[in-house]
């Protein structure tokens, strides 16, 4: 069945001989124009001054041959509007004059536009889409660690980095790791046990067929598209089979598995390694989130924060359940003691910190002592005399830091709590490199 809207003409015009028009006839589009004034005007008297040869020659070869004539017009209506028209030239007989039925081609041009946009809209969308793919490989294969998306049913690779590639064969397509010893396939089976109940879980050391050893860690992923593994693989460094070593330690793996948050820094802070806990304590869903950012971004309580740690570590090689706040990513802070200590006594160029959760219990507990062994330092070698001093101005820092917080950085005020004159707290505050804003 034909649409009568779009079989029916928009303007229908009767013609004499000459291209004079008798009447003008609109369709219930143009109700609102009135064609009537057209009545006795040329049809090349209503289109542009650049289409009145057109017009005229098209009547003309209709008037010669006896055919109908097909022209495009820019049509002036009488409202004063335009409007793209697109008239069939009929002839009715060489003295009979014509018919000429106009079809608005409006329509058309609006399809066209809104074509010709959702055509750049998706080239935009393209491109941007090839951009953030573009960032994704370069963001993956700038890594250092083996990265792949393994699917879950499968186990087959989908994507891997260079690393990945190039170290473990870990191409799109290819199983994931089949030569893996049978231990280590059901230690790799009840990983993934974990992580799909999970979402994720601490790391395994697997054996490669060469003899070296790689961290795993797996991450779950869900999506539209189903679900995926997550592998982040970092090749231990000096590691060997257990064949090739008689006695040797899982120290890896303890590491991983420890209940209490680890991380290893550099001497400015730096996070170089991090345990599961400590990921699952600064909030953040892996280990490439953590690495290369600087401690201080989830420990800067005052008084307490990476410097102050790192510094005591720098002078005395150790530091030993000091208490501070850890504060993850998404705001949650807990309490914590601090252990730390450097790979050698002096110049240490990295330092190993573990992080103890402190709960109120433990807290209320350990309340009458805290007080007083608050700064327990462990100082090897040191005299009485410097553990004495270290132990008071451990004190006196805090005890500023906590009337500077409480006072939120108003000087004259902490230095009435204090019991000191404002000259007096400005020079403690300059002593240790504690600022405030107030």
């Amino acid at each position: 069945m034909i649409d009568e809207s779009v079989s029916r003409p928009d303007i229908t015009l009767t013609l004499d001989s000459r291209g004079v028009i008798l009447e003008a006839v609109g369709s219930k589009g143009l109700a609102d124009e009135d064609l009537r004034p057209w009545q006795g005007l040329n049809l090349k008297e209503t289109v542009e001054s650049v289409a009145g040869s057109r017009v005229a020659n098209a009547i003309e070869q209709s008037r010669q041959q006896g055919e109908s004539a097909l022209i495009q017009l820019v049509q002036k209506l009488p409202s004063g509007r335009e409007a793209p028209i697109e008239y069939t030239m009929i002839s009715l007989g060489k003295k009979a004059g014509f018919v000429a039925i106009g079809r608005n081609l409006q329509v058309v041009a609006d399809l066209h536009s809104r074509l010709a946009e959702a055509h750049q809209a998706r080239e935009r969308d393209y491109w941007k889409l090839r951009e953030i793919e573009t960032c994704y490989r370069a963001l993956l294969d700038a890594s250092q660690e083996a990265v792949a998306l393994v699917r879950a049913e499968t186990l087959r690779v989908v994507e891997a980095n260079v690393v990945a590639t190039k170290a473990l064969k870990l191409v799109p397509g290819a199983q994931f790791l089949p030569d893996l010893p049978q231990q280590d396939k059901k230690a790799l089976s009840a990983l993934l046990d974990v992580v799909r109940g999970q979402g994720r879980a601490p790391g395994i050391a697997l054996h490669l067929a060469n003899g070296a050893q790689w961290r795993l860690r797996a991450s779950w992923i869900a999506s539209d598209a189903g679900a995926f593994f997550f592998f982040q693989m970092t090749e231990l460094a000096g590691a060997q089979a257990p064949s090739a070593k008689a006695g040797a330690f899982p120290l890896e793996e303890i590491v991983e598995r420890f209940p209490d948050a680890f991380a290893l820094v550099d001497r400015e802070g730096v996070i170089k390694r991090a345990n599961f806990a400590f990921l699952d304590l600064a909030q953040v869903g892996v280990e490439m989130a953590a690495l290369g950012q600087p401690l201080k971004r989830w420990l800067s309580h005052p008084g307490a924060d990476a410097s102050v740690v790192l510094g005591i570590v720098a002078r005395h090689g150790s530091v030993r359940r000091m208490p501070s706040r850890f504060e993850g990513d998404f705001g949650v802070g807990v309490d914590v003691e601090i252990s730390a200590v450097g790979e050698r006594r002096e110049q240490a160029e990295y330092v190993g910190l573990l992080f103890h959760e402190v709960s109120a219990l433990d807290a209320a507990a350990s309340a009458p002592e805290a007080s007083i062994a608050a700064p327990a330092l462990a100082l090897p070698d040191a005299s009485l005399e410097q553990i004495l001093k270290t132990s008071v101005a451990a004190i006196e820092r805090k005890s500023i830091a906590q009337a500077m917080e409480q006072s939120r950085g108003n000087r004259t005020l902490a230095a009435k709590y204090l019991g000191l004159s404002r000259q007096s707290l400005h020079a403690k505050l300059r002593k240790y490199s504690l600022v405030f804003k107030g």
